[in-house]
């Protein structure tokens, strides 16, 4: 029978990424996120409760992650669960359950600002990394289809 492990997250960063490189030059970023249930219980009153998860990102992803999360920032992550075995100095067998992100989306503003959806800011005239929109003096010609051939993609993850 076949079998799914699918892990969807979205949360708060609760420290910046670490990255390291292991022997073979791949990057690996550990960090965790935190995700929050809030309900009414019986009596009304608002209760809220917090999880922790362990994060892991390999190579490319891993430096995309380094360099841009940060703290607090809100991301949308998927990937599989992962339980590792390990021991302490003293012999003792440990285990750790870990997310293997694969795939990693950031939300909100510019340095993990929420987005400002009711006023507009003005754009300014360069454009930076994260500004997929066409400037305005941009010359557009037309084309006898959309072709992903013709897409330009300079976002780096």
């Amino acid at each position: 029978m076949p079998s799914v492990n699918k892990v969807i997250l979205m949360g708060n960063l609760g420290r910046d990424p670490e990255v390291r490189f292991m022997p073979n030059g791949d990057a690996v970023c550990n960090f965790s996120i935190a995700t929050t249930d809030s309900w009414k219980d019986k009596a009304g009153e608002r209760q809220e409760k917090t999880e922790w998860h362990n994060i892991v990102m390999y190579r490319r992803l891993a430096e995309i992650a380094g360099e841009y999360l940060k703290k607090g920032r809100p991301v949308y992550l998927e990937g599989r669960l992962q339980t590792r075995k390990w021991q302490t100095k003293e012999g003792q067998d440990r285990y750790t359950t870990e997310i293997i992100a694969d795939s990693m989306q950031m939300l909100g503003g510019r340095d993990g600002a929420p987005a400002q959806d009711s006023q507009p800011s003005p754009k300014p005239e360069t454009k930076d990394e994260f500004d997929q929109t066409p400037s305005r003096n941009s010359q557009t010609t037309p084309s006898s289809g959309n072709s992903f051939d013709e897409f330009e993609d300079d976002i780096p993850f």
